[in-house]
């Protein structure tokens, strides 16, 4: 199975109105993306344990962990969760600029050091949202 094809099937087996809240956002973010590869993380670890929920990534950066170990991952990142949908914006080293930068912007949503958290597409300014992801794709994390 595909990247795209596992997306699809994370996507498909929301509930509505979760489903197409997803799917829509998932295209916006890919049409922002469009030359980035995609990524889907199940949310399990080696063994097949459920660590988090499942991911959608976007867009490729090389991290570098305090121990100096380096891995590829994604740019940001879409997920759904109990409460609604999660955008990750991942790489940030100024762990408040997401929040002062677009959290007072955004509408009903928490904002914390890389995690912008909303119930609904409808609760968010979708402009600012927007200029978040772009924000996290353009790697000006820094």
């Amino acid at each position: 199975m595909t990247v795209e094809d596992r997306i699809l099937a994370y996507i498909a087996g929301q509930p509505e109105p979760k489903r197409g809240e997803l799917q829509d956002l998932h295209r916006r973010i890919a049409a922002l993306a469009p030359d980035g590869p995609l990524w889907f993380l199940d949310g399990k670890d080696e063994t097949g344990k459920t660590v988090s929920n499942p991911n959608i990534g976007y867009g490729t950066q090389t991290m570098t962990y305090a121990g100096g170990r380096t891995r590829d991952f994604y740019k940001v990142g879409l997920s759904a969760n109990t409460a609604g949908l999660s955008v990750y914006i991942m790489g940030l080293a100024d762990k408040t600029l997401l929040a002062r930068t677009y959290g007072p912007r955004l509408g009903k949503a928490s904002v914390t050091g890389y995690c912008i958290k909303f119930r609904r597409l409808d609760d968010v300014d979708l402009d600012v949202l927007d200029q978040a992801i772009r924000f996290g794709l353009e790697g000006q994390q820094s």
